[in-house]
């Protein structure tokens, strides 16, 4: 009985000590945790805006062939440098050949005729003159002489038709120029006027962009922009020299920019390049503030951010509703529910609540505020919030 009341009192004095330590446990501080967060400031609304676009030559030639015929060789290949006159391509000729061969043949057998015909016309003249041969005589002899000469024409025409067929089955290139698209393979098919190559030429430069119906009133011929290139280091200011028109069914409207043809070292036709525009805010833009995406949430009650209120180095984030007028990029244009000059938090909207107190870090180019007395700056995660 006595041993088993000493187990009884260590048991008991075990569980107490184990009590305490958990009230010491659970009355230490709870973490505050860290916000990222922006100033909100008033603008203009002028933003620049960026799009993808890609360096081509200004002077870009579709070669193809104006006869049909199958390829039986095909002497380019993409990025190849070509000269003048260099033979592209070429086609079977082989039928043209011998329907040339049978139009001079043809042509042959035409003057012959027209020969005799002019003989006997001849012929027919003189016995007119001596009364030997009527009227109707002479006149179908003329009309024999004349049909006979136009039939060689004609045959002499069809020649120069088939000798011009027959060049045309080699394709050359009209000027000097880089090849950038190759569409056809050797022992293919191909008709006339079908595209088989593409041939930039000159050292003049382009950018091709599309812009969105939105922005396109906003731009005209001369309108300047600056483009970067991964593979060249400066920037490169463009003009605008074409706005074009759409193609049926879409939105998106083409325009061509024109690179200055000196001072652009390493800029090359098929590089892909970002186009930078600077707009002018209209009186819509001007209104309100720009806020991130991420910075604006929504739920059954609405629009809201969260205020970061205060300006010590841990305050409190209150709730509150917003509107927005519209999506300007990756930015929302808040109209109605934000000031000049409060903190609005950017990121971890959804894990933070009303009234919560949370760690506000400077940000850059602001001073720190004044941290209390024994607090240590915490880490911030990929989400603005502290580990």
């Amino acid at each position: 009985m006595i041993r088993r009341t000493e187990t009884q009192c260590l048991l008991a004095v075990v569980l107490l000590l184990g009590a305490c330590g958990g009230e010491e446990e659970t009355a230490s501080e709870p973490l505050i945790r860290a916000v990222r967060y922006v100033r909100v400031a008033a603008d203009d609304g002028g933003r620049e805006r960026t799009f993808s676009g890609a360096v081509r030559a200004g002077n870009q030639t579709r070669l193809s062939f104006q006869v049909n015929g199958r390829v039986n060789a095909l002497n380019i290949r993409v990025g190849q440098t070509v000269e003048e006159g260099a033979t592209v391509a070429s086609v079977d000729g082989t039928d043209y050949e011998l329907q040339l061969q049978e139009a001079r043949a043809n042509a042959g057998q035409a003057r012959a005729q027209a020969r005799s015909a002019a003989a006997t016309y001849d012929r027919i003249r003189a016995l007119y003159a001596n009364q030997n041969a009527s009227r109707q005589d002479l006149d179908n002899a003329r009309a024999q002489r004349d049909s006979a000469q136009a039939s060689s024409a004609a045959a002499g025409q069809s020649i120069r038709r088939l000798q011009r067929q027959l060049e045309y089955a080699t394709l050359t290139a009209p000027a000097a120029g880089t090849v950038s698209e190759v569409l056809i393979e050797n022992n293919e098919v191909v008709s006339a006027g079908q595209t088989v190559a593409t041939l930039q030429v000159g050292e003049q430069l382009e950018v091709a962009v599309d812009l969105p119906e939105s922005y396109v009133n906003r731009i005209e011929r001369g309108t300047e922009a600056t483009i970067r290139v991964d593979a060249v280091e400066q920037a490169i200011t463009a003009t605008v020299y074409e706005v074009g028109v759409p193609p049926q069914g879409s939105t998106v409207f083409p325009i061509t920019l024109r690179v200055p043809e000196e001072g652009v070292e390493g800029l090359r036709a098929g590089m892909a390049a970002d186009v930078v525009f600077s707009f002018e805010a209209t009186e819509e833009e001007s209104a309100g503030f720009e806020l991130p995406l991420s910075a604006v949430g929504e739920d059954r009650e609405g629009r809201f951010v969260y205020i970061v209120e205060g300006e010590g180095e841990t305050a409190a984030v209150r709730r509150r509703s917003v509107e927005v007028a519209g999506v300007t990029g990756d930015a929302l244009r808040v109209t109605d529910g934000v000031t000049d000059g409060e903190r609005v938090v950017t990121a971890g909207v959804s894990r933070i609540s009303d009234g919560l107190e949370v760690r506000v870090p400077p940000l850059e180019g602001e001073a720190a505020p004044e941290a209390a007395e024994g607090q240590d700056a915490d880490e911030t995660d990929e989400n603005g919030e502290s580990e």
